[in-house]
């Protein structure tokens, strides 16, 4: 899949072209302590209150102590159904276990050219580190571990999990501090496939991407969920779903270096580029929902905290319809 982005010098006004044109990139490796600081003191104290007792609903452990059992019910893992039950009882049954507080996650990044747009203050990379320093250190304040894998051309970095506000840091360093450049078409599943070989334990995996990629990484993330609870977190900027009216625009695809001249100024232009963009939105969360997985929407435009509550929110009133039948307000309303 191409990513195509407005070049620096095109024909279209300054004012626009700054709009439009990427974020150069920021020094890293003094600003990730900065970075980490201003995410603590505005997101992560937030987040704390807003998630107050929620801590299960986000992330979910790998208990091993069978604590009950119960009738199979919509969106249960096939693999907790206990056939000598089902068998005897003539009724799915599923096993319920008794969760571990601690777990381990790992962070699959991609920090491929293409997330190196942003036609705002933020470059989607932005917004990728920023979730990641947020989860991680949510994470490792209650005393659980994290991992990351980058990708760039090809895994060019594998962080083993551990624990502590240094190890976030390291983390967020590597991301920031990566250097962009043109390796050609990004290939997911390399990735995911790779997070298969390496994820041995149990875990809970966020696959940070904008998934603009070759096809075929559907197959190997359907097979890593079939593992690991995977929550597949994708970036964009409000530029890749429509294009604003700048006339002349040159465009130039991130990852192999290859320019395009178009008339913006072509309502008909606009219309077919919005369809074909909207088309490929259909088809990336149908994609996702055959894998099985969660989708976090993170925009450039878009505040961060919200995202991530809303993404609460969803996931559990999901688990108070798959745990316990139906909440206890939609109970006195049937």
């Amino acid at each position: 899949m191409k990513s195509w982005w407005p070049e620096r010098g095109s024909r279209a006004s300054a004012a626009a072209a700054q709009r439009t044109a990427a974020t150069p990139p920021a020094p890293a490796a003094h600003h990730a302590e900065q970075v980490l600081r201003r995410l603590e003191w505005k997101v992560i104290r937030r987040l704390d209150g807003l998630l107050q007792g929620d801590y299960r609903t986000l992330l979910r452990g790998a208990g091993l102590d069978l604590a009950d059992l119960r009738e199979y019910q919509l969106h249960d893992d096939v693999r907790h159904i206990d056939w000598n039950v089902t068998a005897r009882m003539q009724v799915p049954h599923v096993r319920v276990f008794t969760e571990d507080r601690e777990m381990s996650a790992w962070f699959l990044l991609d920090l491929s050219p293409s997330v190196d747009f942003g036609s705002g203050v933020l470059r989607k990379r932005n917004v990728s580190a920023e979730f990641v320093a947020v989860l991680a250190r949510l994470l490792t304040r209650h005393g659980n571990r994290v991992g990351a894998m980058l990708y760039g051309a090809g895994v060019e970095t594998v962080i083993p999990p551990r624990t502590g506000r240094r190890h976030v840091l390291h983390l967020l360093h590597s991301m920031l501090d990566r250097v962009a450049v043109e390796s050609g078409p990004t290939r997911l599943q390399e990735l995911l496939s790779s997070a298969a070989g390496n994820i041995q334990r149990r875990s809970t995996v966020f696959v940070v991407s904008d998934f603009i990629s070759e096809p075929g990484w559907e197959k190997a993330l359907a097979q890593l969920a079939q593992r690991h609870e995977v929550v597949a977190v994708r970036v964009l900027d409000p530029l890749e779903l429509e294009l604003p009216d700048l006339g002349l625009l040159t465009l130039r695809d991130a990852e192999t270096g290859e320019q395009l001249v178009v008339d913006t100024h072509d309502a008909g232009f606009r219309k077919r580029f919005a369809r074909i963009a909207a088309q490929r939105e259909a088809d990336l969360r149908q994609a996702l929902t055959r894998c099985a997985v969660d989708a976090l929407e993170l925009s450039t435009d878009a505040e961060l905290v919200d995202a991530i509550v809303r993404f609460v929110d969803m996931r559990k009133r999901r688990s108070q319809l798959t745990a316990g039948g139906l909440p206890a307000h939609l109970r006195r309303a049937a």
